[in-house]
């Protein structure tokens, strides 16, 4: 009896010791881990939530840790200690497309982490360099049939947009050149020079340049149009039935974090994400402000992965 109550007395002060420092987080700031270089569409929306919850909640920097298709920063969370401080910022090519791709990436993008918030949702954009005399989908997909790997496309190695672009090709047939990249801002610097001709990207990171006349979209991915640009059809509209492909980001944390913490945090983003200054800077962006309790966004991350692994598999994609 004695053994049982001093057993019962560690449980209860480990319990106490745990609900103490969940009520006192956070003490130190938060790192929250970005696993693409800086410049890119994760990389500015995560910035841009980092920014807002160090005013509400607490000092938040964001590290950089880019490499094989975001999993080299999504594996050192998932091996963090699982005390508030290594959030991830997440998205659909680390939690969705990349974990299909790569082999002994040490993370499982369901049971590795505790979801604490869906950030938002953005369509793509494929975008074509105005030096080229193609002003709609049907006429790329013309021109490109005509001049077999005359075209080419550039994307971040391993990500949503790779995955779209191969999409693209199955659909129409055609032969374009397929160019990696290491970061969407490499990307977009590259189209932007005439470097290559075209890319799928989030409206997130195009929708000053289309504004600006710098690149010429063509059709956008998601099945209804965007709001920020009434005037560019889906590939739906465009011919190519039933074409979707939509990115979205959100935070995570290392599995076993405790659910007080994952609240704390759930709150403090959703307050942030109902502000009206960062709704307006999101949809500016192009983006959807999402909402929602952890358990919504892990059902939603349980759904996308199955979903993108039918189509990773369908595609034949591989990572480069």
């Amino acid at each position: 009896m004695a053994v049982i109550r001093a057993l019962l007395m560690v449980v209860f002060t480990f319990y106490l010791s745990a609900v103490a420092y969940s009520q006192s987080y956070p003490t130190r700031p938060i790192k929250l881990v970005v696993p693409f270089p800086a410049g890119g569409p994760v990389d500015v929306m995560a910035r841009l939530v980092a920014q807002r919850i160090s005013v509400r909640f607490g000092q938040m920097v964001v590290e950089n840790r880019p490499g094989v298709g975001g999993t080299l920063g999504a594996r050192a969370v998932a091996s963090a200690e699982p005390d508030g401080y290594t959030l991830l910022f997440g998205s659909s090519t680390t939690l969705g497309v990349s974990p299909q791709l790569y082999k002994n990436i040490d993370y499982d993008p369901v049971r590795s982490f505790a979801p604490i918030a869906l950030i938002s949702r953005a369509p793509f954009v494929l975008v074509v360099n105005p030096k080229i005399s193609i002003g709609t989908v049907r006429e790329l997909i013309v021109y490109a049939k005509a001049n077999p790997g005359k075209l080419n496309f550039g994307f971040p190695s391993g990500t949503l947009p790779q995955l779209t672009g191969e999409l693209f090709k199955l659909h129409t047939g055609i032969d374009i050149a397929f160019i990696p990249y290491k970061g969407a801002a490499n990307t977009i610097t590259d189209i932007l020079s005439g470097q290559i001709d075209m890319a799928f990207e989030p409206t997130t990171v195009l929708l000053a340049h289309i504004h600006d006349a710098k690149v010429r979209p063509l059709a956008i991915t998601s099945l209804t149009r965007s709001a920020q640009l009434p005037d560019v059809p889906t590939l739906d509209e465009s011919g190519i039935s039933g074409f979707a492909s939509i990115s979205w980001t959100g935070v995570v944390a290392p599995a076993g974090t405790s659910v007080r913490i994952i609240d704390m945090l759930n709150a403090a983003i959703n307050a942030e994400l109902r502000s009206d200054e960062l709704q307006t800077i999101l949809i500016r962006l192009g983006a959807e402000p999402k909402t929602g309790s952890p358990q919504d966004f892990a059902e939603f991350i349980a759904e996308e992965v199955p979903k993108w692994a039918k189509v990773v598999k369908s595609s034949g994609m591989k990572p480069d």
